[in-house]
């Protein structure tokens, strides 16, 4: 342990502690701007400076080691006025947007200024003005609003691995974008967003569908349909200032009916769904002997990422779309037909966790019911903010429950936006269909995990080796062994993002913390009031869905029937050369 005192407060800490960990573990809030711990601390801002007695100049707290006899100070004039300069020096060269900004009242450098009573700038000169990169589907550069933080740059490295960002240029004009500051389009970007919610300010945010939504719901010749995916319904309560993972189902589709959709329905209908067709596939595999493994493609960024990085994995990709595409292509020919609406008069909106959504619907393959599957795809955020547009609080709504035909789901179906969900709900089918037994404990606790998990799950004569991998970087290092010959898997679920849907990149912003591990925690909290809302249900497994059921008498057939190929199945794609240049310009 070393002693050392900070604003004449001893403390006691381990080895290797940081000068800013230390304080903070006596109740001393040291500012921060680029630091995330255990992700990024790159001493990039300087905002954490303090000031160690016999030393000559101010040393950034975030990367000072404590040491024996040490003594610090944080809040001398001098080092607040240095604080408050070094702020200033970022506002100089800021745009003063914050009116009409995105993280407006969410902006990590606009609550410092107001922290540190910044009234006017004392600093004048040249300011750097870069191109708006808007070319991504889903995710909008501003690198006017950029700090050069690099939080984006190690979530990418170090979590994602997909390797987009990095410094370009120099001193003054140098800014953090894709290579050659071009485009993302341009880059092997995922578009999972996971840059998004670690940016402190706006340089990164989700490319905005609102106005179009707004405009559909407006037109009285569109019959506007709404689905909702799982995890929506833990996480927009922390928006309305209701306890983390709290759920507000029945609230949320009654605000939805508010907005004046003609049909509100359950995008985990569609996941039952994903679950029968998934099931299907896996058990041919089992018996043809494979491929394995099978992996999930639920995640638009995770199928991205295998077409990029490891192409010669294509194959075993599921070949069932998303529950979002499933949704789409089922309300625009099944329901269509039932409700006796022209297909073409049918605006679909899907209310999602995620920005890589907004890419996957304008996959060419998405065009299975003989139009554009979904119309439009809204981030968590974007649903919130057309809540307060609407005036509606979702804590003063009653609740009311999904339309039909499309609005009954299983327990089954909902997890699917928690960690390890698609893997469990799918295996809650697979273990009764391969091993001829029904289930006695429905929650597979063995494949629930923050980051990487594998288990063994007996079924039957079948022994089923099965992981999940949170983050493409933990799928990364489990392909990784696999394709050494130390690893071998039947089933492998990934996501992209952390917690999966729950952390997804369209999320509520979260910055009550600069801990990375803590932000993941807290987006795992999230999966609480799935899984409460899973125990909640009448059907648990989504082959029991009575409304499952008779969908595939009436018009399906049965899973894996050539109807339910032709709405619900597509191939993938090799995009290794695209990869390997991305990959050759980082090196």
């Amino acid at each position: 342990m070393i002693n050392l005192t900070i604003d004449k407060q001893q403390v006691s800490v381990e080895e290797g502690t940081s000068v800013l960990d230390a304080a903070r573990q006596i109740g001393i809030d040291i500012p921060t701007l680029c630091y995330l711990k255990d992700l990024n601390a790159p001493a990039a801002c300087r905002v954490c400076i303090v000031q160690v007695e016999g030393r000559p100049t101010f040393d950034a707290s975030c990367v000072l080691p404590v040491q024996d006899g040490m003594v610090v100070y944080t809040n001398t004039p001098e080092v607040l006025a240095a604080r408050k300069q070094i702020l200033e020096l970022f506002l100089s060269d800021h745009p003063f947007e914050c009116l009409t900004c995105e993280r407006n009242l969410n902006c990590e450098l606009q609550r410092l200024a107001k922290r540190y009573g910044i009234r006017d700038l004392h600093v004048e000169g040249e300011r750097n003005h870069f191109l708006i990169d808007d070319l991504s589907p889903s995710v909008v550069r501003e690198p006017d609003k950029c700090i050069r933080c690099r939080r984006c740059i190690s979530v990418c490295e170090n979590y994602i691995t997909a390797f987009i960002y990095r410094m370009v240029e120099r001193s003054f004009q140098s800014i953090v974008g894709p290579a050659y500051n071009g485009s993302l389009m341009e880059s092997p970007c995922i578009y999972c967003g996971q840059c998004i919610t670690v940016c402190p300010t706006s340089a990164l945010r989700e490319k905005d569908s609102t106005a179009r939504v707004w405009e559909a719901l407006a037109d009285p010749d569109l019959h506007v349909v709404v689905q909702t995916a799982p995890s929506i319904r833990s996480t927009i309560s922390e928006e309305f200032g209701l306890p983390v993972g709290t759920p507000v189902e029945g609230q949320m589709v009654a605000a939805l009916h508010r907005l004046g959709f003609d049909r509100v329905f359950d995008d985990c209908f569609a996941a039952d769904i994903c679950v029968m067709e998934e099931a299907t596939e896996f058990m041919e595999r089992l018996k043809n002997g494979g491929p394995f493994p099978q992996f999930t493609s639920c995640c638009p960024s995770w199928v991205l990422f295998c077409e990029k990085f490891y192409p010669q994995l294509v194959d075993n990709l599921s070949e069932v779309k998303s529950p979002q595409q499933i949704f789409g292509a089922l309300t625009k020919t099944y329901y269509a037909q039932q409700a006796g609406i022209d297909p073409s008069k049918i605006f679909v909106v899907s209310i999602m966790p995620c920005v890589s959504k907004k890419y996957e619907l304008l996959r060419p393959e998405m065009r299975s019911s003989g139009f554009q599957d979904i119309d439009a795809e809204l981030s968590t955020r974007e649903f919130v903010q057309m809540l307060f547009q609407a005036g509606l609080d979702i804590k003063k709504l009653p609740e009311e429950k999904f339309d039909s035909p499309l609005g009954f789901a299983s327990g089954a179906g909902v997890i699917f936006g928690s960690t390890g969900g698609v893997l469990e709900a799918t295996l809650r089918t697979v273990y009764e269909w391969a091993s001829g037994t029904p289930l006695k404990r429905l929650e597979f606790q063995e494949v629930r995990s923050q980051e990487y998990k594998e288990a063994v799950i007996h079924a039957g004569s079948h022994e089923l080796k099965v992981a999940v991998a949170r983050g493409t970087g933990a799928a990364r290092r489990l392909i990784d062994r696999m394709l050494e010959g130390k690893k071998e898997y039947h089933f492998v679920e990934v996501m992209a993002c952390p917690g999966g849907c729950v952390g997804g990149g369209g999320q509520p912003i979260y910055t009550e913390t600069n801990d990375w591990n803590e932000q993941i925690s807290h987006r795992v909290k999230r999966s609480r009031g799935l899984l409460e809302l899973d125990r909640q249900r009448e059907f648990r497994k989504s082959h029991e869905n009575p409304m499952i059921l008779n969908l595939y008498e009436q018009y399906l057939g049965k899973p894996g029937s050539p109807r339910a190929q032709e709405l619900f199945h597509s191939g993938h794609l090799s995009r290794k050369l695209y990869a390997e240049e991305a990959l050759l310009v980082h090196d």
